[in-house]
């Protein structure tokens, strides 16, 4: 029996209001999608990954749902996005869309009858209302406690336009369970859940302790029910095009590895997340202290974990590898507020070395829409044109997540860069990105974007990629390397000097110059692959 496709898949994460637009709205939507999906086909990818595009008053932006059965004007119309699944369908790749349900948007209608509600009414009860708050603070800054008039609060992890839903209501499963099969009969591939591991909390709503082992919103028992019940209802689903059962992955944020194990038994979802190479410094012995984690954690499990070096949600990869690594390590007051000094070139060059490490390891890949581009973070957004919440809620002192948001530069020499045909404002400006535009690295052999196109390519053609094991290798403490059969190796160089590569090895693939045999400081190669 063929393994799962997603157990290998290299997934790109489409931001709709950023890819590509097909109007003057400057915001993109999915019939500018469907227009670049030769790209994304060009590219090699498996499938593609759709932030939300559900109704939404774009508070946070498009993660605060109103209505989970439709399609926000702004992207299009439910038979658009019947289009692009079809469309999407006939180049070979799939759809997965997000799934938010920890907590809707305020005006959503449930919500909108509970407030409407007197305090006890029946309402209230499918989210948090409480005669007074705790201690838990939002994610975005702040308490996690809005008051309404009536002098009650309600619990909003996020921004206070996310009201939680109380998972504990069975409204709220049933509801969950019809937008499921919503989605699925459309032909939807695979769901991304967003914040999978906080729907459940601690029925007594404690006090948050300094010295909690875990959150008290984190990792709940219950939650594993629930997953088994969703792992149910997409095992029921299969489609001609593409056979087999309909996939799903969590995002999970954990610190200890226990936190993760009971989302990866056999009956439960059949991907989870690991962001941990997004938050580990440039150093080889702190990755392969991660990717050993990881590998040893699926080890003889029917889950998997897919490898991450960026998304939505943080600083793009070239802004990361281009700073000084004790920040990742311990963030400061200037990281935060995207004041750091960045040396952009020798991010874009460890970059180029990440894509290649990414692609090379065990299992299935999610690649962030401009990173194959090399994108920098965009930092200098005025501060009266940013959008999310965590700007807004920290007065600045945490500089928020548009930067790494901006629409894509597709051509052209001056804003919008391609990414609409009239000249209007995109709804985040972009910065001078005129080298970095699809055009002109489409016509540059050596660009990060052929870089990866040709990364794709051998992946897809050989044994060696994708699924699998690894074996590492000791080429000395700044050398990471391995090894996976039939005839793939891994190298690459954190030292300042080069070091030698081994005889009778041929390169593949460089995300570098490689001269004399040597290879240079933050430079990674694909050895033989079998392709005599």
């Amino acid at each position: 029996m063929a393994e799962p496709w997603w157990r290998d898949a290299v997934v790109y994460q489409v931001y709709p209001r950023s890819f590509a637009a097909s109007g003057s709205s400057g915001e993109g939507d999915f019939r500018g999608i469907r227009s670049r999906l030769g790209y994304l086909g060009d590219l090699g990818v498996t499938a593609i990954w759709l932030n939300p595009f559900y109704p939404s008053p774009m508070r946070d932006s498009g993660y605060d749902v109103a209505d989970y059965f439709d399609v926000d004007p702004r992207f299009g119309t439910l038979e658009d996005f019947d289009a692009l699944v079809d469309a999407a369908r006939n180049l070979g790749i799939r759809v997965i869309i997000d799934i938010v349900p920890n907590h809707c948007s305020s005006a959503h209608p449930w919500f909108q009858e509970a407030l409407a509600s007197p305090p006890g009414g029946p309402a209230r009860d499918r989210f948090f209302f409480r005669d007074r708050p705790n201690n838990w603070e939002s994610h975005f800054g702040g308490s996690a406690w809005t008051q309404v008039p009536d002098g009650q609060w309600y619990l909003h992890l996020f921004d206070s336009s996310q009201p939680d839903f109380d998972w504990r209501h069975p409204d709220v499963a049933a509801m969950f369970e019809r937008v499921l099969r919503f989605w699925l009969d459309r032909g939807v591939a695979a769901i991304r859940i967003d914040m999978a591991n906080t729907l459940y909390k601690d029925a007594g709503l404690p006090d948050l302790s300094e010295d909690a082992a875990t959150r008290p919103y984190y990792h709940q028992p219950e939650i594993h029910a629930l997953y088994r019940s969703w792992r149910a209802i997409l095992d029921s689903y299969s489609a001609e095009e593409f056979p087999g059962p309909r996939g799903a992955v969590a995002e999970i944020w954990f610190n200890h590895p226990d936190e993760v194990v009971p989302y990866l038994a056999a009956e439960g979802l059949p991907q989870t997340f690991n962001f941990k190479l997004m938050r580990v410094p440039w150093a080889a012995r702190e990755l392969r202290e991660v990717i050993d984690e990881a590998l040893g954690l699926v080890r003889g499990s029917t889950s998997s974990m897919p490898w991450v070096l960026g998304n939505h949600d943080i600083t793009r990869l070239v802004s990361r590898l281009g700073v000084d690594q004790d920040l990742i390590r311990v963030p400061t007051e200037d990281w935060r507020r995207g004041t750091a000094s960045v040396d952009v070139a020798l991010g874009t060059h460890r970059a180029r070395a990440a894509a290649l490490l990414l692609l090379a390891l065990p299992g299935s890949a999610y690649l962030y829409q401009g990173d194959e581009l090399g994108l920098p973070e965009h930092f200098t957004i005025p501060a009266d044109e940013r959008e999310d919440p965590t700007f807004h809620r920290t007065d600045g002192a945490a500089v928020g997540r548009d930067g790494c948001r901006a629409p894509l530069p597709w051509s052209g020499s001056a804003a919008p860069f391609g990414f609409t045909d009239q000249a209007v404002r995109t709804w985040l400006p972009q910065p001078d990105w005129s080298e970095l535009t699809v055009e002109r690295q489409s016509a540059d052999p050596g660009s990060m974007l052929n870089l990866y196109r040709a990364a794709l390519q051998l992946r897809h053609g050989h044994p060696a990629l994708g699924d699998g094991g690894l074996e590492w290798l000791d080429l000395g403490q700044n050398v990471l390397a391995f090894q996976r059969e039939p005839g793939f190796m891994f190298m690459l160089n954190f030292g300042d000097a080069p070091v030698l590569l081994p005889s009778e090895r041929r390169v593949v693939l460089a995300s570098g110059p490689v001269l004399d045999d040597a290879l240079p400081a933050d430079t990674a190669v694909w050895l033989d692959l079998g392709l005599r």
